[in-house]
């Protein structure tokens, strides 16, 4: 009888050491649904048109994820916690395992926490892949002054920390008074037992044929594809993209049917000889079209003025487009689209398993015409790649902060301030031999948002903190005209801007699907008069930059790319965009399908809100987007995976 008692204790005695260790779990899931509700209310504005009930289903989704995340990060300290050995009960060990525990934790809340704030700029929980500016040999000073800015998001995390810390130290494990071979198989049964719904809660399911759950299964929950935000966590985010190769075969049309609905093989039919234009690209950090004032003459009722006031002079002298798109959310998403016409969709190009695919950009295109090709960056040399990628994009020649050579100029967190750096490029340009291709790309319109100090009061102020920079960078491309219209190459020079992606939104157009993919790109040629009139109807990608410019020149050989010629009437102009889920815009139309089915169908013009889904009612219009935008697909994963991006494998 007695031993019958012993063992029911130590039964009870194992059952008391899984209850502990499931209320510091609850406690972290708790903790992780208070930070779920942080980063809603502080990013409400994007979120403006969810229900209280819909919120809640949300809510109710994301804890599935916290769970899998929650177990993936504490999976040590599960295991550490439930060895059957007497030496778990030692001070020492139990200390160890309490830090392993708050530190673990700590480091998933900062992600989440960096969210509540960094979710503003590129609209998706963080990934893998923004890890890669943990190379920037500035990091710490960046994060530094990320930190100085939301100084409130340390609050919020300490306050998480201190809750976490507390009430961890209110469960206590009981120390047996004896042991005995029963305590050790119940040990090691309980071990067993939790290692198997660990792994149930990781994959996300009990059935056998439950695949891990991957960010995309958030989209059961959501109604658009931005909520899918609210429902993960960033811990998971990050966790479930670390070294994935996520593009597939596709395998929807057979080759003939796919050439004939879509194909990045182009075969130009130039009208004349070849024109050895220079061509100037400026990628302007952060330019979203919502800070124009020429392209949003209809907000605030009419009365919007913008903070790009020589952008704007410019746009009525250049070919300018109303419906004009990023591809992505990042700068390192926008150099392949510009340069290369290589879009990035699910995962940036330079980042992804497919960066070492051979490619033949326009700098390698126009070199073999005889041009010199320069690349200009004002961050210190190294930063984002950009060197190593401009480089086997075709660019002979790189311009950094060190062949600036003036740290006087620094801005103290990114590079040179534009100003310096504009009229330092407008200057080396007359150091190359004509012809020339020349890209710039800027940096002072991204946060910290400082501008020098001597220009402190001297623009307007605007509800966005970014508002006052852009018009330093608007000053400073004026400044560069300025300077280089005295420049002997500069009426034979064709100048191509484009935003790298948009930033901070203030009004709710430009926070749809739509709406944040939304960027100028302008065509000027001094002087002439072929380069001018605003197109109202023709959609515009990064991508069609490449091949626009092609045209223009006359270029005359085979080329590789996803984008189309803007100025040929007879194409079929389109843009595509992966944010969780693949979107296309096409003519008054954007459509967005997951999981091969459409997800949703907007006419944006009428409906610029996106608030009514036309899903299944307009029957042509969603089987035309379908189709194009799976052959689109197609034939971007299988040359991406098949590594068939430039001509010489046709």
């Amino acid at each position: 009888m007695e031993n019958t008692i012993k063992k029911k204790r130590i039964l009870q005695l194992n059952i008391r050491e899984e209850y502990v260790l499931l209320l510091r779990i609850l406690l972290i899931m708790i903790l992780f649904s208070i930070s779920r509700m942080a980063f809603f209310l502080i990013n409400k504005s994007h979120f403006q048109d969810i229900s209280f009930t819909h919120l809640l289903e949300l809510f109710a989704g994301g804890l599935r994820f916290d769970l899998s995340a929650i177990i993936y990060i504490n999976s040590l300290y599960i295991t550490l916690y439930l060895v059957p050995a007497n030496f778990r009960y030692n001070n020492g060990y139990q200390k160890f395992l309490k830090y392993l525990f708050f530190i673990t934790n700590g480091i998933a809340f900062v992600a989440n926490t960096i969210d509540f704030f960094y979710f503003d700029f590129i609209l998706k929980r963080s990934t893998d892949e923004e890890f890669m500016f943990a190379k920037e040999g500035n990091i710490l000073k960046l994060f530094g002054l990320f930190f100085i800015d939301y100084w409130y998001g340390i609050i919020l995390w300490s306050g998480l920390m201190a809750v976490m810390i507390y009430f961890y130290n209110k469960t206590k494990l009981k120390k047996p008074e004896q042991t005995s071979m029963t305590y050790y198989f119940s040990g090691i049964f309980w071990l067993l037992v939790t290692i198997y719904m660990s792994v149930v809660a990781m994959r996300g399911g009990f059935t056998r044929t439950t695949r891990p759950i991957t960010l995309n299964n958030a989209g059961k929950y959501v109604n658009k594809p931005i909520e899918m935000a609210i429902v993960l966590n960033t811990p998971f985010s990050i966790i479930r993209t670390i070294n994935k190769s996520p593009l597939k075969l596709k395998h929807y049309f057979s080759d003939e049917e796919l050439d004939k609905i879509y194909t990045p093989v182009h075969k130009p039919k130039p009208q004349g000889k070849f024109k050895n234009f220079n061509v100037v690209i400026f990628v302007i950090e952060s330019l979203s079209k919502e800070y124009t004032g020429v392209f949003n003459k209809d907000l605030d009722n009419g009365s919007y003025q913008g903070y790009t006031p020589f952008f704007d002079s410019l746009v009525l002298q250049s070919k300018a487009y109303v419906r004009s798109f990023a591809t992505g959310f990042k700068s390192i998403d926008a150099l392949p689209s510009v340069t290369t016409s290589i879009p990035s969709l699910v995962t940036p190009f330079v980042l992804s398993n497919y960066s070492t695919d051979k490619i033949k950009g326009l700098a390698s295109l126009l070199a073999e015409k005889g041009y010199e090709t320069a690349f200009f960056h004002g961050a210190p040399n190294g930063s984002m790649g950009f060197d190593s990628f401009m480089k086997l994009a075709g660019y002979q020649k790189y311009f950094g902060m060190t062949e600036y050579n003036n740290n006087k100029d620094f801005d103290g967190a990114w590079g040179i301030w534009d100003e310096h750096f504009f009229q330092y490029f407008a200057k080396e340009l007359n150091n190359l031999k004509q012809p020339f291709l020349a890209t710039l790309f800027s940096l002072s319109s991204h946060h910290p948002y400082q501008i020098p100090e001597e220009y402190k009061g001297k623009f307007k102020n605007g509800p966005l903190k970014i508002h006052i920079p852009i018009q330093y960078t608007d000053m400073a491309l004026r400044k560069f005209f300025e300077t280089a219209k005295k420049m002997p190459w500069f009426k034979n020079t064709i100048f191509v801007i484009s935003a790298d992606h948009s930033a901070m939104k203030e009004h709710p157009k430009y926070m749809t699907s739509v709406g944040r993919f939304s960027i100028p790109i302008i065509f000027y040629k001094p002087g002439d008069k072929n380069f001018k009139g605003m197109d109202s109807t023709t959609i515009i990608q990064q991508p069609d930059i490449m091949p626009s410019i092609l045209h223009l020149l006359n270029y005359d050989k085979k080329y590789i790319a996803f984008g189309n010629d803007v100025f040929d009437s007879t194409a079929v102009h389109f843009t595509v965009n992966y944010l969780g889920v693949y979107q296309i815009i096409k003519g008054d139309y954007a459509l967005l399908i997951k999981d091969d089915k459409t997800f949703a169908l907007y006419n944006y013009i009428k409906d610029p809100l996106q608030k009514n889904n036309l899903k299944e009612q307009l029957p042509k219009v969603q089987n035309d987007m379908e189709k194009l935008i799976k052959a689109y697909i197609q034939q971007y994963n299988y040359r991406m995976i098949n590594d068939k991006l430039t001509i010489k494998e046709e």
